[in-house]
């Protein structure tokens, strides 16, 4: 995308599918509002995800999502990633790895 009067080229990514993929478990921790918060509006959704792993079973061959509850966070794969945004010279983008590797054979 060209935009007037600016000399680089922008690309723009409008992710809108969700994926309920959190796993509350494996992730460092998870704390979901409560009534005592105040807030009951939001009570029994997540307040705050903290080393965020997800359950690649969940996310079966979705490539581009946010999770479910903390879409706040953009989810893309390794392959988008590399071949993608990595390759454009995205800028303004921080990766962490949120899939747990398979264990060791």
């Amino acid at each position: 995308m060209r935009i007037q009067g600016q000399p680089d080229v922008y690309s723009i990514l409008n992710a809108v599918q969700v994926v309920k993929c959190i796993d509350d478990r494996a992730s460092r921790e998870v704390r979901y509002w409560t009534p005592e918060d105040g807030r009951p509006e939001k009570t029994g959704q997540y307040r705050a995800v903290y080393g965020m792993r997800i359950d690649p079973i969940r996310v079966g061959a979705t490539r581009v999502f946010r999770p479910w509850g903390w879409t706040l966070s953009l989810i893309v794969s390794d392959e988008v990633r590399a071949a993608a945004l990595a390759h454009l010279g995205a800028s303004g983008v921080r990766f962490e790895e949120v899939c747990p590797q398979p264990p060791a054979p």
